[in-house]
């Protein structure tokens, strides 16, 4: 089997409602996607998705992705898709770096292997867990009143766990914190989020003054020597998010026990292939895990939601639905949808998705062999 072809798409995903992040300093309104389609001699397609959160998140930004395309793709061609990792080697020998570009093309290879295997996604990821996998709400940053309203909007859909964006300034987000766990019901998890808005000192701060709240804090301050003093100053439960980038990151996170938890999302560590690696070094190591997209559509949750469902349920703790905040759907009914505050995976193989080709519109890149 060779890649005989690949066809690019730009679709806008604006968000229902304007979104705030790292103390109401950031503000995202659309997402710019990029959907992929991998061709093959032998006629089985596979479908990815990139799509960073904006361009001011992470070194990222929608444009990004199809530059470099141009020059990765011409590298692929001709490549065998199922050979995933001489695949992801060509990519990173044809440009270096730039992992959330290479994502959509890792998530449409894999699409393609588990399709000509008659499997699952999530069954050639190694496992389809018993478990369902629990969604995680992302509620932006704002008042406590108008958080706690974001968090019963998401009750009402069955979540049961919330990530909270907090990162205002120390009092406001200890009176945040305090608001939020007061109302938080048996049977949820609240967990508080600044998404690198802390200094080391202000993190230490907040969380020691929280220190009755038994949750945990996720990427706290911009980069790991920061975080690792948060660690070593409170008796915090931390989650890195943000500062994982590569497995290089993750054996520094272990190894210097920055954190208990890392969020490995899939586009920005480079795809399921490098994904892989990260949870497997995990379940080895005993590190538990949050899984999700960067942002996207159905298709970017579905790849986040089988990856989730390769990971025992005592190391994974959940994933996100970005599908849920965003107005344009690109594959009506198909791949894995919210079902109860938990995604509902399709056993259709490979990601089970076959994009609208009227929502997706004129491809904005072809390539041919």
């Amino acid at each position: 089997m060779k890649i005989s072809g690949v066809t690019v798409w730009q679709l806008d995903l604006p968000l229902h409602k304007p979104y705030w992040l790292h103390g109401n300093k950031l503000k995202f309104e659309c997402l710019d996607s990029t959907i992929v389609r991998i061709e093959t001699d032998t006629g089985i397609v596979g479908w990815g998705e990139g799509c960073p959160w904006g361009s001011s998140y992470l070194p990222a930004h929608g444009r990004g992705i199809r530059a470099a395309f141009e020059e990765l793709v011409p590298a692929i061609l001709g490549c065998d898709p199922r050979q995933l990792d001489a695949l992801n080697r060509t990519m990173d020998h044809a440009l270096p770096g730039h992992l959330y570009a290479k994502s959509a093309l890792d998530i449409a290879a894999w699409d393609i292997a588990a399709r000509a295997a008659g499997v699952p996604l999530c069954e050639m990821l190694g496992a389809r867990e018993a478990h369902r996998v629990p969604i995680a709400s992302s509620i932006s940053n704002s008042s406590p009143d108008s958080m706690l309203a974001e968090i019963n909007d998401y009750r009402a859909k069955g979540y049961r766990v919330h990530s909270c964006k907090i990162g205002s300034g120390v009092d406001s987000d200890i009176e945040c914190i305090n608001a939020l766990w007061a109302e938080r019901h048996e049977d949820e998890t609240i967990y508080f989020d600044s998404n690198r808005a802390w200094s080391s000192r202000e993190a230490i701060t907040v969380i020691n003054a929280a220190d009755r709240i038994q949750t945990w804090y996720e990427q706290p301050c911009e980069t790991l020597t920061e975080t690792a003093q948060v660690h070593t100053q409170t008796n915090a439960v931390l989650c890195i998010d943000e500062s994982l980038h590569t497995f290089e990151d993750m054996l520094r996170i272990q190894h210097e026990q920055i954190a208990e938890m890392v969020n490995i999302k899939i586009n920005r560590v480079g795809g399921l292939t490098k994904g892989r690696r990260m949870r497997d070094f995990c379940l080895a190591s005993g590190m538990t895990m949050l899984v999700m997209d960067t942002g996207g559509s159905v298709i970017a949750d579905t790849a986040a939601a089988h990856f989730a469902q390769s990971i025992p349920s005592q190391y994974c703790l959940g994933s996100w639905s970005c599908q849920d905040m965003v107005s344009v759907d690109p594959a009506p009914g198909q791949g894995a949808r919210n079902r109860t505050g938990c995604f509902d995976l399709p056993d259709s193989i490979g990601l089970g998705i076959e994009p609208d080709a009227e929502v997706l519109g004129a491809p904005v890149a072809q390539y041919r062999i």
